[in-house]
């Protein structure tokens, strides 16, 4: 990449002077500037307007160089970023999987020092231009395998940052561990090596079981949401732990960042079931995503609806990790209720352990979606299926 071209003041205003316009478009324009290809320059101008909400500071910031769109969609997104920078701290970290660089952006306020290892050396280049417009001085980046600068370096680090590639060497997504570039449970033995503390970074798709088999000493595991949409889930390992895993999770939204935090523990049972009261609360995907379900009923003092379905009730208001509705009524699933509450109507539909889809629901008695009402329809503790029609309370409770 042409890293002059593409800085020259003339080519940055056309980048910025594009900022809201569809590249689509542009791309049946003439290039405007005979030293650079287009398509490089769209290719700025698309991944920009990508990082507008991702990524703000990069966004912001002028003289910023953009990677192939790949680069910017694999990324941590800065609020993710910034999470993981009060997760740990030290004097010293390699990110072995350095990409884009933006969580080395954030390590770099909690690390003396930060070590960016890419093996792209073209994206290794952009990284080391970026954080000099960024004004980070105390990010070193080294194009070249990670093993391989990891043995040549030759140190301890106080953490080691993994984020691998789910797609193998035929670009083919996977979702096992061991599938995964770098095969971190066939390097974690090298790895700790050159440090006791190992903070890796996964797809939320991976089953946090199949995670725990696949790995040895994990700590700590982070699921983390941003506006109820899982993101990642983060794995502290440290050299020669052998005791209880905890579980936090954190979801972050514009009004309030939820957390809930638990010990694995197999034994733990949620023997409180009821059938619905005048609360219903549906926690939040980051602890969906935990299975924690019976220690959330556990903590917070709550009532089960039923084993499989994963709501809970209680008779007088209670902070909760996730959304909290008032109960106005409980209905059996029959076509008499169906026909009198909901035939011909505007709800908003949610299904937890329910034989139909919400797709069936809505087709079956014309329910079109939207309006006041949040509806559940599910299984209560005498395994019948039922309906609540509730209204969701909007206030933060902390």
């Amino acid at each position: 990449m042409n890293f002059n071209a593409l800085l020259k003041v003339e080519v940055q205003d056309f980048i910025e002077a594009n900022n809201l316009s569809k590249v689509s478009t542009l791309a049946l324009k003439k290039n405007p500037f005979a030293d650079i290809e287009y398509a490089t320059i769209l290719n700025q101008i698309e991944n920009r307007q990508k990082s507008k909400i991702k990524l703000p500071t990069w966004y912001s910031t002028k003289n910023i160089i953009y990677p192939a769109k790949v680069s910017i969609e694999q990324t941590s997104s800065e609020i993710t970023a910034q999470y993981k920078s009060k997760i740990i701290a030290g004097e010293s970290l390699i990110d072995l999987t350095g990409g884009f660089g933006v969580d080395d952006f954030y390590f770099a306020k909690s690390f003396q020092k930060v070590v960016h290892c890419e093996l792209n050396t073209e994206l290794s280049a952009i990284v080391a231009h970026n954080f000099k417009q960024l004004h980070t001085k105390n990010i070193q980046c080294i194009a070249g395998e990670s093993l391989m600068i990891l043995n040549n370096l030759s140190q301890k680090f106080s953490w080691i940052y993994l984020d691998p590639s789910r797609r193998n060497d035929f670009k083919v997504k996977v979702f096992l561990l061991n599938d995964c570039l770098p095969n971190v449970p066939k390097l974690l033995l090298e790895y700790l090596r050159f440090t006791d503390n190992i903070l890796l970074k996964t797809a939320p798709i991976l089953d946090i079981k199949a995670g725990i088999t696949e790995l040895i000493h994990v700590k700590k595991i982070h699921i983390v949401a941003v506006e109820n949409e899982v993101k990642e889930l983060l794995w502290e390992i440290e050299k020669n732990y052998a005791g209880s895993i905890e579980i936090v999770t954190v979801n972050f939204t514009k009004i309030i960042v939820d957390t809930f935090n638990f010990i694995i523990d197999d034994l733990a049972i949620c023997s409180n079931y009821s059938l619905p009261q005048q609360y219903l609360y549906e926690p939040n995907s980051a602890i969906m995503k935990s299975g924690g379900f019976n220690e959330i009923g556990l903590q917070f003092n709550l009532n089960k609806l039923h084993q499989h379905s994963h709501l809970y009730t209680s008779a007088t208001l209670q902070a909760f990790p996730g959304r909290i509705f008032k109960v106005e009524k409980s209905i059996y699933y029959c076509k008499k209720e169906m026909k009198i509450h909901f035939e011909n109507t505007k709800k908003n539909i949610t299904i937890r352990n329910f034989p139909e889809t919400v797709e069936t629901i809505r087709k079956k008695w014309n329910i079109k979606e939207g309006g006041d009402d949040y509806c559940f329809f599910t299984t209560d503790r005498n395994n019948n299926k039922i309906v609540l029609i509730c209204k969701k309370i909007n206030t933060a409770i902390s």
